[in-house]
């Protein structure tokens, strides 16, 4: 069953509708270079409390910025940093790197330790800088608003009933009012580019001129606008799995839904090649139809009274987001068709939806910043006949999605207008991008380039995986160590292309997984997987 509810019924309701929210007042730009006069006291650096970091010697403080940049002798914040230092003679040193995980709401306090990741040595030569930014984690003040939010056995995220659809459009509201409560005044301060003036408040507390930056997936919209406003203070930029910087944020959110069915199809056919370890379906239609007619299911009856609809499709949404995981998911969802165990589909649930006082850190400050970014649309039947349509067309994620970002109808902090994305300025820049990622099509990455006209694009051609740059395909990771040893980039080509091609992140062998598979311990490092998984929770 590919469709939950007939098109008949999904057109019934898309007529009627009612206003919901209040227009916000957009508040001004933020200030650029020129506006901004705030000289940060010394970062005290320490010891790090993550054993992985602490392994490594990494240092570990708190940046002092100001809460509201208009107001510089005002309130302060704390935002955790940590920095792993170059290993390098100082005539070899080539600065910091500051780097984002995504999200936004991701944290990247131990993003520092990317630099090993890079061939070569060639991180060796830099300071790795990983932070908190502003409101998450163990940045001060963390914002959480409700930690029950994504609690077991939703209400089903298609509103296939009007009674479906007020409930969640009540929980939206609900939510956004907690953050209010919770929130205060740093939901006014919590845009794009108040972490945009963090990152150039950074760069004068390590002492540097210039900064280096990697960012992923939100991350590159971060230093994009970063780019524009302080381009002379970039020295070399990598940015992997590009936002489309023309559709923040409604319409990316749209985009995405059909980016995921396409990829999820993808996903199917991959679980149906390997029908020998996991029966499931022979072909990638079968396991499809058995997906949709298991969450029908669901909706009468949840698995241990816990696991729903919404639950089944959110575990197996990190198979449309990566390669990574995927035979986790298919174990789980062979578990539970095959032998009616759903301990492991609520296993991965709970692995990416934290529940208690504060787990909601990430998803809350998704919100901050994306709904005060830009004004989001206050008129429900603009959401509602543009989700129907489009779920129309992509079934598997489109309300899952909306209901995500429905908060943002009823945000109680003022929008603003978002930079015009302009590189012309800016020094040569590394994108990276497979060529079906989904979070951030690559039509993005397409349009990033034309705007940075001294980049260059590498493509993981018919790759599905999003943002996944230094995880051992050679030919892309060699050109990053490339690029951050000497600057040098592929040769730019004519035209809206990308200007070297590799191949992608490789599909998993669950059947050569199986034999090799050995017990893990867990040692409290950070590992490759890990930067995988801290890189995969600040995307959704």
């Amino acid at each position: 069953m590919r469709r939950i509810v007939a098109a008949t019924a999904a057109v019934g309701v898309v007529l009627g509708g009612a206003l919901v929210g209040q227009p916000a007042v957009a508040a001004p730009a933020a200030p650029g270079p020129a506006q901004v006069a705030y000289d940060p006291a010394p970062i005290a650096w320490g010891p790090c409390a993550s054993p992985g970091l602490a392994r490594r010697g990494a240092e570990c403080g708190f940046l002092v910025v100001p809460l509201d940049y208009a107001k510089p002798g005002g309130t302060t914040i704390k935002l955790a940093v940590s920095r792993i230092k170059a290993k390098v003679p100082a005539d070899r040193y080539q600065g910091v790197v500051i780097t984002n995980p995504g999200g936004p709401g991701g944290s990247g306090l131990t993003l520092s330790v990317l630099g090993e990741y890079v061939p070569g040595g060639v991180g060796q030569s830099y300071d790795w800088i990983g932070f908190d930014p502003r409101g998450v984690g163990s940045s001060q003040p963390a914002l959480a608003c409700d930690g029950s939010y994504f609690g077991y056995n939703r209400p089903f995220y298609v509103p296939v009933t009007a009674q479906l659809e007020k409930t969640w459009l009540d929980r939206s509201k609900g939510y956004a009012k907690a953050c209010g409560t919770a929130g205060g005044d740093l939901l006014n301060h919590l845009k794009t580019t108040d972490t945009v003036n963090d990152v150039d408040v950074l760069r004068k507390a390590l002492g540097q001129k210039q900064i280096n930056y990697y960012g992923f997936s939100y991350g590159t919209y971060l230093g994009q606008v970063y780019a524009t406003l302080y381009p002379e203070r970039v020295r070399r930029m990598v940015l992997d799995g590009n936002v489309d910087p023309r559709k923040v944020w409604y319409q990316a959110n749209l985009d995405q839904d059909v980016a995921f069915d396409k990829n999820m199809g993808i996903y199917f056919d991959w679980v149906a090649k390997h029908d020998d370890v996991y029966h499931l379906g022979t072909s990638g239609r079968v396991v499809q139809q058995k997906f949709y007619l298991e969450q029908a299911k669901l909706l009468k009856n949840p698995a241990g009274g816990v696991i729903g609809p919404d639950e089944w499709v959110d575990v197996f949404l990190s198979a449309g987001y990566y390669v990574f995981g995927w035979e986790d998911v298919a174990a789980a969802f062979s578990a539970w068709v095959n032998d009616g165990d759903y301990s492991l589909v609520k296993d991965l649930y709970d692995g990416a939806n934290g529940q208690g006082p504060g787990s909601d850190n990430s998803f809350a400050v998704y919100l901050g910043v994306q709904c005060t970014d830009v004004q989001w649309p206050t008129n429900w039947n603009q959401w509602r006949v543009d989700n129907w349509r489009t779920f129309l067309r992509a079934p598997f994620e489109t309300w899952g999605n909306a209901w995500f970002n429905a908060p943002c109808a009823f945000w109680p902090a003022k929008a603003g207008k978002p930079v015009t994305v302009d590189g012309r300025k800016a020094p040569a820049a590394l994108l990276i991008s497979e060529t079906l990622d989904a979070a951030t099509p690559f039509e993005g990455s397409l349009e990033v380039r034309s705007r940075f006209p001294r980049s260059s694009l590498i493509e993981g051609v018919g790759g599905t995986t999003h943002a996944g740059s230094l995880n051992g395909v050679a030919c892309v990771d060699d050109k990053i160590a490339a690029y951050l040893a000497t600057g040098e980039l592929p040769a730019r080509k004519p035209g809206r292309t990308s200007d070297a091609t590799c191949d992608p992140v490789p599909q998993p062998d669950p059947s050569a997984a199986a034999r090799q598979r050995t017990a893990s311990v867990d040692t409290g490092d950070i590992t490759r997987a890990d930067l995988q998984k801290l890189i995969a929770n600040a995307t959704r």
